[in-house]
């Protein structure tokens, strides 16, 4: 009789036999995830330099120079020109003097020109701070004056800003009208630099984009991920192109030829629409008119956020409607913010466990032992060196947008725990856009 022999398997030299044991291929998944962390990060920050190398930019002021002509043009037409500077504030208390400071302080744009304050119906001090402030720099009617924008109609929809603009636009009979956000802060020559522009471009709409600033560790956290994210979506040369119909605006700032804003409804069209600014800018490119949106860092500053609360309504607000509702776009995004700002460092700190052989409860279970196998030691000393590179390649955007945005290094080593907030925005928007659950922007339900 010929005994039938059952080899017995050990499961770790059986893997070792079709392909790599469960401790290998870990370490070549930590490898791998650290590279294309850095990777990401080499791919964002020279995607950076090479759009903002190329994006138009508001000019200076042209009060003298070799074309003497187009300069008296210009000048002629700012003389005999009017704007009215719309403000709609909801509880802006810590912000509202500073805007106003900024505004009423500002050279003068034009021969006529006004700010027109518009409460809608602001629960703190935002009204008599407001007045308080324009006091302070002496501005009183006609060039400054206050609007309650009352109670919103019954029956109908209206989110964000959109009825407190709507309102305003009942009072204003200039040729331009700028919607000015209250946390956005304007240098003296702004006004004049972008009216001059407008008028020189031909622009219907003009929107500009300010450099952001932190003042909450909230801020430092995600703002500066935030700048990079948009810097480098901004579809610059496609919105300022007449022939494509890519829009973008900015809504801190944006210029409107009156008769261009009411020609496609303005914010009374829009009542119910969160994102009113990319809708604004959609509707003047489909209704033929001039859209011109540039880079102005050097002449606003925009502090979007007090604390984390304000932060992380903010950007779950925005999120997923910031990028056209596409829900696996919305969570691609966030999941490559969690990889290539959380990873570097997660992804080092676990390589360098494993590769010094202190491997964490559990880690035992795919394999690792506390003398792995030099193979294993060897990539995972690789997944260390990238992850390392990556932390490095963060430092490296942190000091490009100290030099394009003025904003300075701190918190640099937080951008991590920066990464694993961004990473929570994308799902937690996207669920509460589609539910309506938690929607909502300075309290009031969006949904």
């Amino acid at each position: 009789m010929i005994a039938a022999v059952v080899p017995v398997h050990d499961g770790h030299h059986d893997a070792e036999g079709y392909g790599m044991d469960p401790a290998t291929t870990l370490a070549w998944a930590l490898l791998s995830l650290a590279a294309a962390a850095a990777l990401g990060l080499v791919i964002l920050i020279a995607g950076l330099e090479q759009v903002f190398a190329r994006a138009p930019r508001l000019a200076e002021l042209q009060e003298s120079g070799s074309d003497a002509s187009a300069i008296t043009s210009v000048a002629l037409a700012l003389a005999n020109t009017t704007l009215t500077v719309v403000v709609p504030a909801y509880n802006e208390a810590a912000n509202i003097a500073a805007c106003l400071t900024s505004l009423l302080g500002s050279e003068d744009p034009c021969g006529d020109w006004q700010v027109l304050l518009v409460d809608d119906r602001s629960s703190d001090a935002t009204l008599a701070i407001a007045q308080e402030a324009a006091g302070a720099c002496g501005a009183t009617e006609p060039r400054f004056s206050l609007l309650d924008a009352g109670p919103r109609p019954v029956g109908e929809r209206w989110v964000g800003k959109n009825w407190a603009c709507s309102r305003a636009m009942e009072q204003v009979a200039s040729e331009w009208v700028l919607f000015v956000d209250a946390d956005l802060r304007l240098q003296p020559a702004t006004l004049r630099r972008a009216l001059a522009q407008a008028t020189t471009d031909g622009a219907d709409l003009l929107s500009l984009a300010p450099r952001l600033s932190c003042g909450c560790l909230a801020e430092w956290l995600v703002q500066p991920i935030m700048a990079s994210l948009l810097g480098l979506g901004f579809p610059i040369e496609a919105a300022n192109d007449p022939a494509s119909a890519v829009a973008f605006a900015a809504g801190p700032f944006m210029l409107f030829r009156r008769s261009a804003y009411l020609a496609i409804g303005g914010h009374r069209a829009l009542a119910a629409e969160v994102v009113e600014d990319l809708a604004l800018a959609r509707r003047i490119k489909q209704g033929g008119h001039r859209l011109r949106y540039l880079l102005a860092l050097d002449g606003l500053e925009l502090r979007m956020y007090s604390d984390f609360a304000s932060l992380w309504e903010g950007w779950t607000k925005n999120w997923l409607l910031g990028l056209d509702g596409d829900v696996a776009r919305a969570l691609a995004a966030s999941s490559a913010v969690l990889l290539m700002f959380s990873g570097p460092w997660l992804l080092a700190a676990v390589a360098a466990l494993l590769a010094a052989g202190l491997a964490p409860v559990g880690f035992a279970l795919v394999g690792f032992a506390p003398v792995g196998l030099l193979g294993q030691r060897l990539v995972l000393l690789a997944a260390l060196a990238l992850g390392l590179a990556g932390i490095g390649l963060q430092l490296v955007l942190r000091l490009w947008i100290r030099r394009q945005f003025q904003l300075p290094i701190s918190f640099w080593w937080l951008m991590g725990a920066g990464g694993l907030v961004v990473g929570a925005i994308g799902p937690v928007s996207v669920w509460r856009t589609l539910s309506g659950r938690g929607w909502t922007w300075k309290g009031r339900p969006l949904a």
